[in-house]
């Protein structure tokens, strides 16, 4: 079987193989230049199985390439992610090392930024720890990246402030508030420290204290 010739499709990603047979097989366009394709090139079941593999590297990097400019991602969500996709786990990693290579790929980068991104949420270290456990983040890299976490107290402060506005509350909005603060990740010991500024705020702009309030505590 021969090459008739190479076709460009309507994708320029895409290149077209149109065989003396009839046959045709679409491919990435750089297995042309990677294999050296040409047309009148006789092409034999080794050749063919060359070029099979070649253009499905192409299109993993080609895919990991779109994720990462999408997103910030570890090699580990990366490869999760091609493999989500139908890619082979070899292409995947190949791709994940190819990136990394290039310096498009840094799990040490995408750490600190989401240690970043879940301070500005207003999230606590454990929350975090939960995001860069999902995102794949190896965990030699977790402390590294979660000793740039500023101290919690402001995040609290706000987040109390929103959900009270500076208002006494009943105890079950109370709970509702405290749970919430948790699941977000924040440790006891520092919502209890909140309440206890709250409480004290609200007491010097005029507030009495209610004995429900003292029996929440």
């Amino acid at each position: 079987m021969r090459i008739k010739s190479i076709q460009q499709t309507r994708n320029p990603e895409k290149l077209d193989l149109m065989f003396d047979d009839g046959s045709k097989l679409r491919v990435m366009a750089t297995v042309v230049p990677d294999l050296g394709l040409y047309a009148s090139m006789e092409v034999d079941a080794a050749l063919l199985e060359r070029i099979l593999q070649t253009h499905e590297k192409a299109q993993t990097r080609l895919r990991a390439v779109r994720i990462v400019a999408a997103a910030n991602v570890s090699q580990r969500e990366l490869q999760r992610r091609l493999i989500q996709k139908g890619q082979k786990p070899e292409d995947a990693a190949e791709a994940a090392q190819w990136l990394e290579a290039l310096g498009a790929l840094d799990d040490e980068k995408t750490a600190r930024l989401l240690v970043q991104r879940g301070a500005a949420k207003g999230y606590g270290r454990a929350r975090i720890r939960q995001e860069l456990q999902q995102k794949g983040i190896p965990k030699d890299l977790w402390e590294q990246a979660l000793a740039e976490l500023p101290e919690p107290d402001g995040a609290i402060d706000r987040f109390l402030q929103q959900k009270l506005r500076g208002s006494w509350s009943d105890e079950k909005t109370r709970k509702k508030v405290t749970d919430a603060l948790y699941r977000r990740g924040h440790r006891w010991s520092d919502i209890q420290a909140a309440w206890q500024r709250y409480r004290e705020g609200v007491a010097d702009d005029g507030a009495e204290e209610s004995d429900e309030w003292q029996q929440w505590e």
